[in-house]
Formats: C-alpha cells, structure tokens, sequence
C-alpha cells in the first residue's frame, strides 16, 4: 500500500520523530485551520451501551489504522513533509491530523 510519495517541493510541514521511531508530520498549524467535525466519535460509555443488546461481537486487528483511507488530490499538498532525504507527500490520511480517526 503507498501511502506517502516523493514530491521534491511544496509548501512544508517539518517532521518529528517519536520515540517509537515513526515517522509523522506537525500539522499542528494546519489543524488550527480545519474546521471541527460536526459528528463527534462516540464515547466508549456510549458505545458500550449499545453492545448490550447485540448478537455477535467481532475482535479486529488493525495495521497501520491511520493510513487505511486515501487523501484527496486537492488535500495532498497540505500533507506535505520534508526530510533530511527530500520532501514528501501523503497520499493517505495520516496520524495527527485533527479528524483522522473520525475518517477511520
């Protein structure tokens, strides 16, 4: 699955590498700018509730969960990094950007 493709320029956001030794993006300056999502993710208590009454229950082992839904065209160049190596962009929704995990 490609989620990140070399660009070679546009308008940057410097990386940071956690502890874990990942790769992710600031994009603090850039959720400043989003609008907040008018659907909120359901709160566990919430959501516990509701599988009071269910039949079946499913356990799912998500890889890499961020990079599962793909970014518009047009949304591209504001995912846009840059490295000691060059400067890239996603190509699929990342961690760290203010709605990525109502998107997953």
């Amino acid at each position: 699955m490609d989620f990140i493709r070399k660009i070679g320029h546009n308008e940057i956001e410097e990386i940071t590498t956690p502890v874990k030794s990942r790769l992710c993006g600031d994009f603090r300056a850039l959720n400043n700018y989003t609008k907040s999502d008018r659907y909120t993710i359901p709160r566990i208590p919430h959501a516990l509730e509701k599988l009071e009454k269910v039949e079946y229950i499913t356990k799912m082992d998500f890889k890499k969960d961020f990079c599962q839904n793909g970014a518009k065209p047009t949304s591209m160049k504001l995912l846009s990094i840059i490295c000691h190596m060059d400067i890239y962009e996603y190509t699929r929704i990342p961690f760290g950007i203010k709605h990525s995990p109502a998107h997953f």
